[in-house]
């Protein structure tokens, strides 16, 4: 395990608006940065942004059914009201997260995500894979430098 500053946090509701992405598994590492530059191209359109430079990622690490199946692409806005063509919203509620930040190539965020699964179990946090699982992006424009908040959903002790 690489040292990471990994911690617990509690987040409030986050609501989104953006881009749903649902395709084969292998295909998701092509597809979503395809969905975060049509989102990027599009953001404007959004109303009640919080930070047009932040993206965010959401998905259910279990699908549970086909309603939470796939990969949201979005912005976060402080409420949802319209909802541009061809964008789709989604609420996730208030959760408790492990969180770590990650710097580097998409590829390598598997390892941070094995990071953190390990910190969790040593710490004596339970993974909620059939909860939402955030991915805040700062910087999402190149595929070989990213820099993102990776939140994975647990219970709290």
């Amino acid at each position: 395990m690489i040292t990471r500053n990994i911690k617990v946090k509690e987040i409030g509701g986050l609501n989104l608006v953006g881009f749903r992405v649902v395709c084969p598994g292998d295909e998701y590492i092509i597809e979503i940065p395809k969905a975060a530059a049509k989102l990027k191209e599009r953001v404007d359109e959004i109303q009640h942004l919080v930070n047009k430079q932040i993206q965010l990622g959401a998905f259910v690490a279990e699908d549970a059914t086909v309603d939470l199946d796939g990969y949201w692409v979005g912005m976060e806005v402080e409420k949802i009201e319209v909802i541009p063509p061809g964008m789709v919203s989604l609420t996730i509620p208030p959760q408790a997260y492990v969180s770590t930040f990650y710097q580097g190539t998409n590829h390598g965020i598997r390892d941070a995500y094995r990071d953190m699964h390990e910190w969790a179990e040593i710490n004596g946090y339970a993974r909620r894979r059939d909860l939402w699982h955030v991915e805040r992006f700062y910087r999402f424009d190149n595929s070989d430098q990213v820099e993102v908040e990776l939140l994975d959903t647990v219970d709290l002790k």
